[in-house]
């Protein structure tokens, strides 16, 4: 399966998810490919700073081209994240493209929910070309016990993508983890974070 990461709104932790989505599944076995397309290397710069074996294979590709070279890219491997670019761009049309899901990682903050839009509009462009492609929100960097955490599910009604019930909540171990290169499973195992991550994790490859 290929997985793309996006939303054209910095500040929304897509790095931060796309390489512990990565981490989870190869926590569970399979071989996993993470493309870098955002053209800042984010998620490059979390491998570089990872001491040790690989959890899985960081490669940086931020040319708009994605979808052209997927089924050579991707053929050895079990499934493909990409860590899509921060805006809306030709480079975004391309992973958006080359995708079977697209994970829309939402701040639960009015301006996140009203910037969405764009990225709603690209990925509906998109389906033209492939159609079987699912596409979905989820809840990420929420701040825990908060009334804006509960209420940002109803402000997405408004756009035609379901929201997942698995919602990542903002915590230390995610810039503790980042920090050394490490998925926060190789942190803290059975913590709520990871849990979190697992959450999300199986919904997307259920749905």
């Amino acid at each position: 399966m290929i997985i793309g990461i996006l939303n054209q709104k910095g500040g929304v932790g897509k790095t931060t998810l796309s390489v512990n989505l990565a981490g989870a599944l190869a926590r569970r076995g399979a071989k996993v490919l993470l493309i870098d397309a955002d053209p800042q290397g984010s998620a490059l710069d979390w491998s570089a700073a990872r001491a040790g074996d690989s959890l899985f294979s960081v490669l940086a590709l931020p040319r708009p081209v994605l979808h052209k070279e997927m089924a050579r890219i991707g053929k050895d491997y079990d499934h493909v994240l990409i860590d899509g670019p921060p805006r809306v761009s030709d480079l975004a049309r391309s992973a958006i493209m080359a995708s079977d899901r697209v994970v829309i990682p939402i701040q639960p903050s009015p301006y996140d929910v009203w910037s969405a839009g764009e990225i709603v509009k690209l990925v509906d462009e998109a389906k033209v070309f492939h159609e079987l492609q699912k596409t979905v929100f989820v809840v990420n960097r929420k701040i825990a016990n908060t009334a804006i955490g509960r209420d940002v599910r109803e402000a997405l009604a408004a756009y035609p993508f379901p929201v997942l019930t698995e919602s990542v909540t903002q915590r230390v171990i995610f810039a503790e983890a980042a920090a050394t290169g490490q998925a926060i499973w190789e942190i803290d195992r059975e913590g709520r974070a990871t849990q979190e991550i697992e959450g999300v994790l199986t919904e997307l490859m259920e749905g």
